[in-house]
């Protein structure tokens, strides 16, 4: 058994130490599991992995909780033993998307600033068990939290029983990055006292308690982040976009030479963004963001990042190691904060945050598709990037302008699935170039994402399609040949390409 005893700091606590496979034993059928993690990070290994081998002799479900996406030994294992009935509410795995998008999984889509609210004021079943990784248990059985906080307060405050993993690949040194804040439901809630990226606020662990802890179990299997491609051409030119485009707002002073708190979402595209920032002239930047990759990781080590609010620490491998073998240095910038806190829309409001997020696919009025493919297909959840969208200062939503080696235009007539509507869009980027649609009526919007976002294999296309639709309607406010508007999506799955 794992030597976890040094990690317990209450001695008389050592007799709920046990096995992973004692501890699934404490999980029943039809049971609502809450589990930690945001992200592959933080999230609990071995007790999951041991209730996925008991569903395989002993089939049945559970309904999981989670306020972000997890590694495969949560999501992966459970959904290849069938064990999950109900899933909330973000995912990233393959196993687990395939039975969401067959139908023997109930999968419910949310913010993630809402997930907290949603199990706190019972707007969904409370949870019968939680299970949490952490780094240590403090005298009075509260946690010391590992790579990332989540919903995990709000899921223990709502429970009566805590299984805790204590990891021992996550170092102790990480105690103390945490700020934890809880905040209070409505009539009670307090303005957030959050006025700059780097504040802290709240506590260094998350408050349990002895009475809650029903089981304590070793774990060795460290986080499984992924990995992230190279920053290809494509990448590059979008952020040479967005540099030209901050340069001008610079410029005309809507920015300040230090920008504002930047947001960056998940993804190789985002990731690819903030390193552009590393060559550039721009200093003493801040963030505020609710994932940290290797590109923000890299922004710090090169001084140009003077403060970093996050709810994750999500990096690649390498990026990890990085993390841990410097811990000392970024424990002086990075502040790991609940995602309640991270992605709260009234401090991002507050603090003017430059929201820039990855899309599937968006159309030439604004309207921008980041879950589902060709409008029926959950990818993956819309995650927090609603969250800054509608709250950012300014709205950047970065994709490629084409995908499946060129076959599918991600500029489109009509989305096939509408995540963010054009009322919280402000920017929309692409390889080919920068569209802003501040203050622009529809068609004149349209006209500017044909002409700087779209393939030019695809522009005539949309120009004709805009034409033709501005005719049919005779100048109706936001021209749409209905019959036509999804015709793309149609045409793709018949012919395997959007061109005519």
């Amino acid at each position: 058994m794992i030597d976890i005893a040094a990690r317990i700091r209450n001695q008389n606590y050592l007799s709920k130490v046990m096995t992973p496979e004692e501890a699934a034993t404490l999980i029943h059928p039809g049971d609502v599991v809450a589990v930690s993690g945001f992200t592959p990070a933080g999230y609990p290994k071995e007790v999951p992995l041991a209730l996925a081998k008991r569903m395989e002799k002993e089939p049945f479900q559970i309904t999981l909780y989670a306020g972000a996406s997890l590694g495969d030994e949560i999501d992966g294992a459970l959904a290849r033993a069938h064990g999950i009935s109900r899933r909330l509410a973000y995912q990233t795995n393959k196993d687990l998307r395939r039975q969401v998008n067959d139908g023997s999984v109930a999968y419910a889509d949310y913010h993630v600033s809402v997930f907290a609210q949603l199990i706190r004021q019972d707007f969904i079943r409370r949870p019968d068990v939680v299970i949490v990784e952490a780094v240590a248990i403090t005298e009075e059985g509260n946690l010391i939290p590992a790579t990332s906080i989540g919903t995990t307060p709000a899921m223990i405050a709502a429970c009566n029983k805590v299984i805790v993993e204590l990891n021992v690949t996550q170092p102790l040194s990480l105690e103390g990055m945490h700020d934890v804040y809880e905040v209070a439901n409505p009539p009670a809630r307090e303005p957030i006292p959050i006025c700059h990226a780097g504040d802290r606020i709240g506590k260094t662990w998350i408050t349990c308690g002895w009475d809650k802890i029903a089981a304590i179990v070793g774990s060795d299997i460290p986080d499984a982040p992924r990995s992230f491609k190279p920053v290809d051409e494509n990448g590059q030119r979008m952020g040479d976009h967005l540099l030209a485009f901050f340069r001008e707002e610079v410029r005309h002073g809507r920015l300040p030479k230090n920008l504002l708190p930047l947001q960056s979402g998940v993804g190789s595209v985002a990731n690819a963004v903030i390193q552009g920032l590393i060559q550039s002239e721009f200093e003493h930047l801040s963030i505020y963001t609710e994932v940290l990759q290797d590109g923000m990781l890299k922004l710090i080590d090169s001084g140009k990042a003077d403060a970093v609010s996050t709810a994750s620490i999500s990096a690649s491998p390498a990026g990890l190691k990085h993390f841990y073998d410097h811990i000392d240095t970024y424990r002086k910038k990075i502040v790991i904060r609940p995602q309640e806190i991270s992605n709260n829309p009234e401090v991002i409001r507050r603090l003017g945050v430059i929201s820039m997020n990855t899309a599937v696919e968006f159309d030439i009025y604004g309207q921008v598709n980041s879950t589902h493919l060709y409008g029926t297909r959950m990818l993956n959840g819309i995650g927090g990037s609603g969250d800054y969208a509608r709250a950012g200062y300014l709205t950047i939503f970065f994709t490629g302008s084409t995908a499946k080696d060129g076959a599918v235009s991600s500029v489109v007539p009509m989305c096939s699935h509408v995540d963010h509507p054009e009322h919280d869009v402000d920017i929309l980027c692409t390889e080919q170039g920068l569209a802003d649609l501040r203050g622009l009526s529809p068609v004149e919007r349209a006209r500017t994402i044909i002409a700087n976002c779209a393939h030019p294999d695809y522009k005539d296309q949309l120009t004709d399609y805009l034409d033709r639709a501005i005719a049919a309607t005779q100048g109706d406010h936001e021209p749409h040949i209905l019959a036509e508007a999804l015709s793309w999506h149609e045409r793709f799955k018949k012919t395997g390409s959007m061109k005519i």
